[in-house]
């Protein structure tokens, strides 16, 4: 099976006050970090929402438009599957790919970090297109995906101070 990761970089960062994929973390950009984060545990990486890939249908859909716009481009490249994190999550675990086995599965702490099938991707359109419940875990009700307990909590970066927290540990 072949995995695509895909970075989800599209968010309008409002609570951060700034473009959040450029910001700064030791020496490099939050988005550069997640990429670096996210390339070990796939065959190939993409940054969605912005150069690579476009959120679909549009922008603005939250995560889920990202992650269906990841789910198109695997599809149409030959992927299986597809690997999510978020432009902020700047670690990942080291043993992510088996925590996530079989997907579709989604970390519980952060339910964004998910392995997604390319077999979904009509059901992430659909919901897209109905405009309902655009969460990430009423996607993953909708296709069945488990939860995954892990004792690794993901960084979460919202703000400017959230980052200076982040930067002196």
């Amino acid at each position: 099976m072949t995995t695509l990761g895909a970075v989800l970089a599209g968010g309008r960062s409002s609570r951060f006050g700034s473009d959040k994929a450029l910001a700064m973390l030791a020496g490099q950009s939050l988005l550069d970090h997640a990429v670096a984060a996210l390339a070990p545990h796939c065959d190939a990486v993409i940054i969605v929402g912005r150069g690579d890939v476009a959120d679909w249908p549009h922008a603005d859909m939250g995560p889920l438009g990202g992650i269906a716009g990841a789910l198109i481009h695997a599809a149409a490249t030959g992927f299986d599957r597809v690997l999510t994190a978020p432009v902020d999550c700047v670690r990942l675990p080291d043993d992510l790919r088996a925590l996530l086995e079989p997907a579709p599965a989604f970390l519980d702490t952060q339910p964004v970090i998910g392995l997604w099938p390319v077999a979904v991707l009509n059901d992430i359109k659909a919901m897209l297109e109905d405009a309902g419940d655009l969460a990430v875990r009423a996607f993953a009700r909708r296709i069945g995906a488990r939860a995954v307990a892990s004792g690794f909590v993901p960084p979460n970066i919202n703000s400017p101070d959230d980052l200076t927290r982040l930067a002196a540990l």
